[in-house]
């Protein structure tokens, strides 16, 4: 019996649309029965471009991946990065990859995106003169910009206002140049554009409408300037174009696939092109309704049908259109549109509340008999999430109670139960309330359905979808919170988890182990509290190494291919050439990789768990410290270079960060701790994406807390101002004490003051001004752990007993593991993994080089 070949199915492009197509040919099995092999231009895997701006805001390119760690391998996929596809023979059903790799195809999917429209105008080219569209655009935008004082941006639409974010936040004066009347022309009316607008002048942003750029100024090849169509010039020394987008086509075109008079790739409702072996999905795609759709979430439906028509599913519709919806936060404006935004329906009425004052503007589109045909929202859009999935119907109130602010007319108690089972509650992954109401809890509802995993506009409404949790409790084995767990410990001097657990866990749980949940919370609970309730203040001591996280375990970052990493603390970022020199020695002698991190200090991969004391003996002999990256403590205060050598700085901000890392290093907390300080109002060090931030002013320093630059970035709040030094440290003692004592597990700061009661008043009103008479005993706190502070990996490598966990194998403590191996790369050392590929027939091992990629599977690849 003879087996059938393995179809190859080959995906041309891998943003978030194509990540997206993968996900869905995984989630139909296609993946075990086909090989599938991508081809991306990009030197990195598909990332989220609806979240690209806030890499400024402290996210790194790794934060914004859209790829689960082990999603490739686990599913066999071939991923090939920095190698885009360059050609397609039709009739021989091959591409060609840039670097020579030829692919056969039984099935292509062309999801090739989109390139920034950039007018041809006189100096375009000139250096200076940038895109907005990837993340390596924006390495050179940060990069251009440290030499810049003005920038402009050339587009006053989504991504226009989002450069010009980024320039802002850069810290360049910035000007906006909308050849359309008003910004963001295709998302929201005049009156829209006119709340929009001056909300951004408000914010010190130059704005140009109803004119164009006309050229480009240059000095000896370098932006100078900008002359526009009114006859007006702008002078500019660089420039950002984000003048919309066009689809990616070209590859189409050369293999004669039919493409739009416009542009875009023609295809069926089933996303098929001209050629039945060949789909095209998202932004390169135009679709049977005549359009090119530049969203995300229509890319994603776009990516569902052809999967399943890949799959030879029966179900289904295909794709006839989307709805264009969209809510964004832009320059911190909340906008938002939905439906017939600008009311082209025959006989339609505007329903139209306007605050000039506050920035708000809110219409609402009806027809004749009260139906709820679109709206535009600009400065509040909380009501949105309700609004959309009821368009096309009749709210149950009247539309103006719907756009008038809370005291200003009726009641209004329209909540997600008056929606209809069949509305569309997340727009990205097209998931109905009835499909949302057969979960109980948030993570389960992105984990089955994929809702809020998108945009996360939808979020606060699938929330008030789900049943209220009505055990606060923190785990099965304790009805008390992590608040609450602190306040007994602390109160009660509780130094065991034992005791804690038969004293105030649930009746079943008392005498037990505890879990997973309570083990590290309460283990970070007696951690922070050692020094007042006389525990033992190292965390392996003992029970304590059994409550600990695998990080903690072993005082080091567990990674991927079951190496660790090293990560020594380099206090505000200052760092000796002796120090350096021993980092680099360290690294030579165990064949260690290095990053620099955009916490400013360095990292070092690839170590084997028996490698780490002997790693840490060189690096404390030297002077370095644990830089607790394994904990769930402080990690880093980042610092510009201040006054000392900045001619733009006003205080030592490097000597204040060296000297609040040095305070509150090895600090045990709910969540990971980040901090920054930045010597002048141009915030180099980024602190008001920090958990406490400063920034020195003429007067002292400004303090802003609660700010987050991870998965959901959040701008620091303003604590206080013009502090000494001695006040900066004491308000960050009570600040952080604070945190610790009433936050909820694995709740950041930001998390933690949007929850708490009253916000930011009512932090300021117990940390500054006393109002809980607590300040006195969080400074106690604060200054015990300071006075007890001792280096985890000192005391490690004093003790003999400590060190025996050090090994890979129990039973065999001189053997290391055989399985923890690597392969070079660019002059230094990653994981050799090993990759799953599909497949019926043995698979040849040997060392890959580079022409021969493209036929044979990786090295150490199995089949399956």
């Amino acid at each position: 019996m003879t087996t059938a070949p393995t179809p190859t199915i080959v995906l041309v492009g891998h943003g978030m649309v194509g990540q997206r197509f993968l996900e869905a040919l995984a989630d139909r099995g296609v993946t075990e029965r086909a090989r599938v092999v991508v081809l991306c231009e990009e030197p990195r895997p598909a990332y989220d471009r609806v979240q690209l701006t806030s890499y400024f805001s402290g996210r790194t390119p790794d934060d914004l991946s859209m790829v689960e760690d082990g999603f490739m391998a686990r599913h066999g996929i071939e991923l090939h990065t920095d190698d885009p596809a360059v050609a397609i023979d039709r009739e021989a059903r091959t591409v060609t990859a840039r670097s020579g790799r030829v692919v056969a195809y039984d099935t292509l999917v062309l999801a090739t995106g989109s390139y920034p429209f950039v007018p041809p105008v006189p100096g375009k080219d000139a250096r200076g003169c940038f895109v907005y569209r990837t993340i390596e655009d924006l390495l050179a935008i940060e990069e251009y910009a440290k030499t810049a004082t003005t920038g402009a941006v050339v587009g006053g639409g989504l991504l226009g206002l989002e450069a010009a974010g980024a320039l802002k936040g850069l810290g360049l004066d910035t000007h906006i140049v909308e050849f359309a009347p008003r910004l963001m022309p295709v998302q929201v009316d005049e009156g829209g554009g006119a709340a929009l607008l001056r909300t951004i002048e408000q914010m010190g942003l130059t704005v140009h409408t109803g004119t164009g750029t006309q050229e480009v100024v240059t000095t000896d090849g370098a932006v100078t300037g900008m002359r526009l169509s009114d006859g007006s010039e702008v002078a500019t020394d660089m420039v950002v174009f984000s003048a919309g987008v066009r689809p990616r086509d070209q590859l189409a075109r050369d293999c004669g696939l039919a493409v739009g008079e416009r542009g875009g790739i023609a295809v069926d409702e089933m996303c098929r092109t001209s050629d039945p072996a060949v789909f095209a999905i998202g932004e390169c795609a135009l679709a049977v309704d005549g359009r090119v759709y530049g969203l995300v979430a229509p890319g994603y439906e776009m990516a569902q049908t052809a999967a399943r028509v890949i799959a030879e599913e029966e179900t289904g519709d295909g794709f006839t259109g989307a709805d264009m919806s969209t809510k964004l936060k832009l320059l911190g404006v909340d906008v938002a549109s939905f439906g017939d935004a600008h009311g082209t329906a025959e006989g339609c009425l505007d329903v139209v509340y306007s605050d000039s004052r506050s920035g708000i503007y809110k219409k609402l589109v009806v027809d004749g008999e009260g139906r709820l045909l679109g709206g535009v929202l600009v400065g509040d859009a909380e009501s949105y999430g309700m609004l959309r999935p009821l368009t096309g119907s009749r709210p149950p109130v009247s539309p103006e109670q719907l756009v008038l602010p809370a005291g200003v007319g009726a009641p209004v108690a329209l909540g997600p139960s008056a929606l209809p089972d069949d509305a569309v509650i997340c727009s990205c992954h097209n998931v109905t309330k009835h499909a949302i109401t057969q979960c109980t809890s948030l993570p389960e509802v992105k984990k089955c359905t994929k809702a809020g995993t998108g945009c996360g506009s939808c979020v606060k409404v699938i929330e008030k979808l789900l049943p209220a949790a009505t055990d606060k409790g923190l785990c099965g084995c304790f009805s008390y919170t992590r608040s609450e767990l602190y306040e007994i410990a602390r109160t009660l001097r509780v130094t065991s988890f034992a005791a804690l657990l038969d004293s105030h866990g649930r009746d079943a749980a008392k005498g037990g182990e505890g879990c997973e949940v309570c083990k590290p919370t309460v283990g970070s609970i007696l951690a922070s509290l050692a020094p007042v309730i006389g525990a033992g203040g190292y965390i392996l001591d003992g029970e304590q190494a059994a409550l600990q996280d695998t990080n903690d375990h072993h005082l080091a970052n567990l990674q991927r291919n079951g190496s660790y990493s090293v990560v020594p603390r380099i206090p505000g970022g200052e760092i000796t050439p002796e120090k350096l020199i021993v980092i680099g020695e360290v690294a030579r002698d165990f064949g260690l990789y290095t990053k620099i991190t955009g916490g400013q200090r360095i990292d070092l991969f690839g170590a084997r768990v028996d490698q780490l004391p002997a790693i840490w003996t060189r690096l404390v002999d030297a002077g370095f410290e644990s830089g607790h990256a394994y904990g769930k403590a402080l990690r880093t205060v980042k610092s510009c270079v201040g006054q000392t050598w900045c001619r733009y700085g006003v205080q030592d901000s490097v000597k204040m960060a060296i000297g609040l890392e040095l305070r509150y290093r090895g600090l045990r907390a709910p969540h990971k701790l980040k901090s920054a300080v930045s010597g002048c109002a141009r915030e180099c060090a980024e602190a008001q994406s920090k958990d406490f931030g400063v920034i020195a002013t003429a007067n002292g320093w400004n303090l802003y807390v609660g700010g987050n630059g991870g998965a959901t970035p959040r701008h620091a709040d303003l604590l206080a101002q013009d502090l000494s030094d001695a006040e900066l440290v004491r308000l960050i003692d009570r600040f952080l004490m604070f945190y610790i004592r009433t936050a909820d597990r694995l709740e950041r700061t930001s998390t933690w003051l949007e929850r708490l009661e009253g916000g930011l008043d009512h932090l300021r009103d117990v940390v500054v001004h006393d109002s809980l008479g607590l300040c006195d005993e969080l400074e106690a706190l604060m200054a015990a752990h300071v006075a007890g502070y001792r280096d985890e990996w000192a005391e490690t490598l004093d003790d003999p007993e400590r060190l025996r966990r050090f090994v890979s194998f129990v039973n065999a403590p001189e053997t290391p593991d055989p399985t923890v191996r690597f392969v070079p790369e660019r002059d230094q050392i990653k994981p050799d993994l090993t990759i799953l590929t599909i497949g019926t027939r043995p698979l040849d091992t040997q060392p890959l080089d580079s022409q021969s990629l493209g036929t044979q599977p990786l090295e150490g690849a199995t089949s399956r």
